[in-house]
């Protein structure tokens, strides 16, 4: 078989035209690689470095790339470490969510543009993962991801406490005058114990679940927990990987198909995953030229149950995750009642089935089978309303006092009418949810407007509002909300998010007003607030945007171009940019 030429010799081994060889040869040798390296056919392989002290989550990947390069060397490729556009979920403001699609267009221009044959793409905070799948899907070179793993459990007075999650429970009690602020910070500090992503099944650990479920990341890579000897081992593994995977010309189109797809919704569900994954499998989906859209969600992932029983929506965290066997055992039991798609193939080279034929030894404790599963329908429900076209809600995080004081009607199970108590963002909510005014109580949802990707810009996870501090201490500990923006997926509060079209771009969640009656029906699907046609004409007329006041040219140009929650909230364009090696040519030379 003739030996696939490398993409990278037409930077650095080109007879035809010497003198640019020579242009591009000679930089490249002055950090101690040599004309051999680059000269012999080796395949340059793209580190894509996403740790920083901007980004603590990632940042032991700083310590990880020399095991990524070892496993590299060792398979006769040569590595090439960049920085990535820093994503921190906690520390991005207004809002990490801004910057995906900013990190995916940088990825898209790096890969593209650099002599790189392959790339392992370094993840682990929220939007890290599906940026990186996002430009893995456009550029098309041999691409793997590699998570750095969450963090060791938290302890916390010898309960489990786990990132983000108790940071509503915190909020909770200090509300209710139960702990102090030094408490408070104690308890939040310990949900921390060392490096790594949230250790709970937030975004972070589901996003990266979900590049292992499409088979873009080597089997039980996705939850080893970042100090765990099994994590240096893995990116070492990972660096050997996608020196085969270049030679092999796998590439992301033949591993990211429509069925990878479908795989990725079925576990996502199963394991409790976050909210924010619909809008980024979309989107991945989207580069991928794949249609996907939130219809698959519901038909896919909704009667899938619950079988990973950690937080938010169960006790355990990620470390007993990934001791009671993992995203494989996960797979293999939803194999076993032949949920998932076993002929497709994977970064291994193999198809899923023979990734999985060994035996695992699983803690049902922490993963559970179909017939114990703790939740019967654990994805996401789809919602249409009349003032909305979509939104979603996470059902797997209904907990048993939402449920009988809203779900339990036996004249109408499932379904409730509220009052609408409407807020222009997160800063009017804080500023004003104590207020008599409003007359907050257990009959009210609590609706927030102005956070979805061109309001807020971004979209920001502020729908997870909790109660006034009044019906705290009452023992209300959840009241129903909704809004255009997200929530964090470390929260287990059912709310009813990503309302689109968005309040900013027009969207009918602009004119609802506090005093409106709202009605929620979860056997329909449906969310209708109770105003006659005469009404709604009337206020549509009626009806101002505000303007919006950006603070950075970025925020100005996202705007400009973002699509929705529902629609992935990818970029606008008007090409199709997808396969783009292959369809769009090589580039011209800077010289």
């Amino acid at each position: 078989m003739k030996k696939k030429k490398l993409r990278s010799s037409d930077w650095f081994d080109n007879p035809k035209d010497p003198g640019l060889t020579a242009l591009y040869l000679e930089k490249y040798l002055n950090y101690g690689l040599t004309r051999k390296d680059l000269q012999s056919g080796k395949p340059i392989i793209g580190i894509a470095q996403s740790g920083s002290d901007l980004s603590p989550c990632n940042r032991h990947f700083l310590k990880l790339s020399e095991y990524i390069k070892k496993g590299i060397r060792k398979a006769g490729g040569v590595p090439m470490e960049f920085p990535t556009h820093p994503i921190q979920e906690t520390g991005k403001r207004p809002t990490a969510a801004l910057d995906r699609n900013l990190s995916y267009l940088s990825l898209v221009e790096v890969l593209y543009g650099y002599p790189l044959d392959g790339v392992i793409l370094t993840t682990g905070c929220d939007k890290t993962t599906p940026a990186a799948l996002m430009a893995a899907a456009t550029v098309n070179i041999p691409s793997i991801i590699l998570s750095g793993g969450p963090a060791l459990d938290g302890n916390y007075k010898g309960k489990k406490v786990g990132s983000g999650t108790i940071i509503w429970e915190g909020r909770r009690l200090y509300a209710k005058g139960e702990i102090t602020y030094n408490e408070f910070m104690d308890m939040i500090t310990a949900a921390s114990p060392s490096a790594g992503h949230c250790n709970t099944m937030g975004t972070a650990s589901t996003m990266n679940s979900i590049a292992e479920a499409l088979g873009m990341s080597l089997p039980g890579s996705a939850i080893i927990p970042a100090p765990y000897t099994e994590r240096k081992i893995i990116s070492y593994k990972t660096g050997k990987r996608i020196v085969g995977m270049v030679k092999e010309n796998l590439t992301p189109s033949k591993v990211m198909t429509k069925k990878a797809f479908e795989n990725a919704v079925v576990v996502a569900s199963a394991i409790g995953g976050s909210s924010n994954a619909t809008t980024h499998l979309i989107a991945v989906a989207k580069q991928m030229g794949i249609k996907f859209d939130l219809s698959n969600w519901q038909k896919l992932g909704h009667k899938i149950p619950l079988l990973v029983n950690c937080q938010p929506a169960g006790e355990h965290l990620m470390e007993g995750f990934y001791r009671a066997g993992g995203v494989p055992a996960v797979m293999k039991e939803l194999i076993k009642n032949k949920k998932l798609n076993t002929n497709v193939m994977t970064v291994t080279g193999k198809k899923l089935s023979e990734n999985l034929k060994s035996k695992i030894k699983v803690n049902t404790d922490v993963i559970k089978n179909f017939e114990n599963n703790l939740t019967e329908h654990a994805g996401f429900l789809v919602l249409r309303g009349n003032f909305f076209s979509s939104a979603i809600m996470k059902t797997s995080v209904i907990s048993d006092e939402f449920k009988k004081r809203y779900l339990s009607n036996p004249k109408n199970l499932n379904s409730f009418i509220c009052n609408a108590v409407v807020f222009e963002g997160p800063e009017d909510y804080h500023k004003r949810i104590n207020s008599k005014k409003l007359k907050i109580d257990e009959n009210s949802i609590l609706i927030i407007r102005g956070c979805g990707p061109i309001g807020y810009p971004g979209s920001a996870e502020v729908v997870n509002m909790q109660p006034p501090d009044r019906l705290l201490k009452k023992g209300i500990n959840a009241l129903p909300t909704l809004g255009d923006g997200r929530q964090s997926g470390t929260s287990e509060s059912p709310s009813i998010l990503h309302v689109s079209p968005e309040s900013a771009a027009g969207g009918d969640l602009g004119i609802i007003k506090t005093g409106d009656k709202i009605k929620i029906d979860l056997n329909k699907r449906k969310v209708d607030v109770l105003i006659s046609n005469t009404e709604f004409k009337k206020r549509r007329a009626k009806r101002k945007i505000k303007p919006l006041k950006n603070q950075t040219p970025w925020q100005e140009i996202s705007r400009l171009i973002v699509g929705q929650l529902e629609d992935g909230a990818c970029i606008k364009t008007r090409s199709i940019y997808t396969n783009i090696i292959e369809k769009k040519g090589s580039l011209r030379h800077s010289h």
